[in-house]
């Protein structure tokens, strides 16, 4: 084994084990849970068109925006009830995955 790890204790199910763990997966991102006010783009694309403004007030399902991806539009809606906060974005600007796109209140 090239990289220098110490054994480190890992417990699974009551049972305690003892292992290496990788540099890579030392410096992994630490899981974060989603934040359901706030929109991200699911895959690299196009924002073709906005619907809605700050301050304006969605049901859940409504139409937010418009992200063209792969020569697909797809139309991205409202997972909750509330008022928007801001957008992000503008209109035929290129958005990477994740990106934050609209937040809600």
């Amino acid at each position: 084994m090239s990289e220098k790890s110490t054994l480190q204790r890992l417990v699974i199910d009551d049972t305690p084990y003892e292992t290496r763990f990788t540099t890579k997966f030392e410096k992994r991102k630490p899981y974060a849970a989603p934040n359901p006010k706030h929109v991200l783009a699911f895959i690299p694309g196009v924002i073709q068109e906005i619907y809605v403004s700050e301050g304006q007030k969605v049901r859940w399902g409504d139409s937010l925006l418009v992200l063209e991806a792969m020569k697909m539009k797809n139309d991205v809606t409202a997972d909750i009830e509330g008022v928007i906060r801001s957008v992000k974005v503008k209109k035929n600007e290129k958005v990477i995955k994740n990106q934050l796109l609209i937040e809600f209140e």
